[in-house]
């Protein structure tokens, strides 16, 4: 009896109504908030749509640095909707290709398998991981100039889809602002410059290194050359125009970046036209002169024009032996070249109207002969940041709103961490104050404990008791013999800036009118 009922229970649980009836899952959705989960290297593909094409200049150090330590803090990753694999979220591609050589190389488990934050693809997904990888590049080590231009105009892409028409310049501008990469619009002019007039030409050049003061040189050549070319061809058949013409010219130099001469260029473009139109050489090259001259003090600030003007070389080649054609590019002084090729690692920022009115202070003085006398009132403004600081207290309307102030508050976090080379310890969040900040290694030995226990407290409440730390050697400095390292000066300005921000920030929240500046 028993062994019947036995058979009889195994018969009922074995009947089809307790079969699966629906769909079998085969994938897990992705979380709908940042969440912790392990990651394999085979799961784990590189931003796609990453501006940096060449080399990191630190990829060696940052190797051995993953070689010795391990991976002090991975990168955190999302995933397109659909798609079967990881991404990196927003910067982290050179560590990625790193721990496939390291793990190619030892096999050692450290480097195949990762413990990564998650965070959901946003809305605006592109965009954001576009625009979050154009800075993060921008801060751990810099972006050629070509490299930018690029991100910019793949952004532009971007923004056009997004809103289903076209955007001008300053809109360009405005918007990628507002998704934390600012970037002036005579920038972006210059920029869309390079890549369609230049990168055709000269590709190896520019992605060696060729910085922006050099291409604004060139594009400023270019519409000058353009303008001269214009006035003696008219009434003339020719074969070539002067687009063609000044690619052919500049196709020549496409070698390495430390021996390119801006001189020689000018000098094979004006010999070119001289042939082509005609007309004397020293008079094409004397206008051309007098052109650019006009077209830096109309498009350039004060400040800019003396830039340019410092770091030209004489304009006006040698003319070519009377009665010989122009066949070949003149030689010039190679003394006088040796630093024409200048890799620009600062920040694209707009001029403050503090450093605009010192520039135009500094003109009036040059002309006059008087002695301009330093004001120890100036704001020193931060180097190397990706929002400039000239105020610390004013916030303009366009960021006084909570997401854009998160923004602000969180990359100057990261700044200041990097400053220790601690930026890992910065996560930007959509919440608070706008970033988190997790523990500086135990063995560091560069300054970074007590500067991210500082901004550690920021974002810690007050029933976690944080450790103390001693804040006034951080601050003023520590007595001789002491261990703490002084907050450099530009980090002092990005911390009273990101205390400003964070506050104002509270008082949007909690509908609290800002607190008015003691007279």
């Amino acid at each position: 009896m028993t062994d019947r009922r036995l058979e009889t229970m195994a018969n009922h649980l074995l009947a089809k109504s307790f079969e699966r009836t629906g769909p079998a899952v085969e994938v897990l959705s992705d979380p709908i908030v940042d969440t912790p989960m392990i990651v394999t290297l085979d799961r784990l593909k590189p931003y796609d749509l990453d501006p940096r094409v060449t080399r990191n200049p630190r990829y060696d150090e940052i190797k051995e640095s993953i070689r010795h330590r391990g991976l002090d803090a991975p990168p955190s990753i999302t995933r397109r909707p659909g798609e079967p694999h990881f991404r990196i979220r927003n910067g982290g591609n050179t560590r990625l290709s790193i721990l496939h050589e390291l793990w190619s190389e030892t096999k050692d488990e450290k480097f195949y398998r990762l413990a990564c934050l998650f965070r959901p693809w946003p809305q605006r997904g592109e965009i954001v991981a576009l625009t979050g990888h154009l800075a993060e590049n921008e801060l751990r080590g810099g972006l050629s100039f070509i490299e930018k231009a690029l991100g910019v105009e793949k952004a532009r892409e971007l923004y056009e889809q997004e809103y289903g028409s076209v955007i001008s310049q300053s809109e360009l501008s405005r918007r990628l602002c507002a998704d934390g990469y600012p970037v002036q619009q005579s920038h972006i002019s210059r920029m869309r410059d390079a890549v369609q007039y230049l990168l055709p030409a000269i590709p190896n050049v520019l992605y060696g290194g060729l910085g922006r003061h050099q291409v604004e040189r060139l594009a400023v050549m270019r519409r000058s050359g353009e303008r001269v070319w214009e006035e003696h061809s008219k009434g003339k058949s020719l074969r070539v125009d002067f687009s063609t013409l000044f690619q052919e010219a500049l196709v020549m130099f496409d070698g390495e970046t430390a021996s390119f001469s801006l001189s020689r260029v000018q000098d094979e473009l004006i010999g070119q036209m001289a042939q082509w139109l005609g007309v004397d050489y020293d008079v094409l090259a004397l206008e051309s002169e007098a052109g650019e001259r006009r077209q830096r003090a109309l498009v350039y600030e004060p400040q800019q024009r003396h830039q340019l003007d410092s770091s030209k070389a004489p304009l006006t080649p040698s003319k070519p032996l009377s009665g010989e054609p122009h066949t070949a590019p003149h030689k010039t002084d190679n003394r006088s070249e040796q630093s024409v090729v200048e890799v620009d690692n600062d920040s694209e920022s707009a001029l403050s109207s503090s450093s605009r009115l010192q520039s135009i202070q500094q003109m009036v003085a040059e002309h006059t002969g008087a002695i301009l006398r330093e004001n120890s009132d100036t704001l020193p403004v931060s180097q190397g940041s990706l929002f400039p600081i000239s105020d610390i207290w004013n916030i303009e309307p366009g960021l006084d709103a909570p997401e854009r102030l998160r923004v602000h508050i969180s990359q100057f976090a990261r700044e200041i961490a990097q400053d220790a080379a601690q930026a890992d310890c910065i996560t930007e969040v959509d919440e608070g104050i706008g970033f988190r900040c997790s523990e500086a290694p135990p063995h560091d030995a560069q300054g970074a404990i007590p500067l991210i226990a500082l901004l550690k407290t920021l974002t810690t409440d007050a029933a976690e008791s944080p450790s103390p730390i001693e804040i006034g050697p951080l601050l003023l400095g520590a007595a001789e013999g002491g261990s703490c390292t002084r907050m450099s000066d530009a980090n002092l300005i990005k911390f009273f800036r990101l205390i400003r921000l964070a506050r104002r920030l509270i008082d949007l929240k909690s509908d609290t009118p800002p607190a008015t500046v003691a007279q």
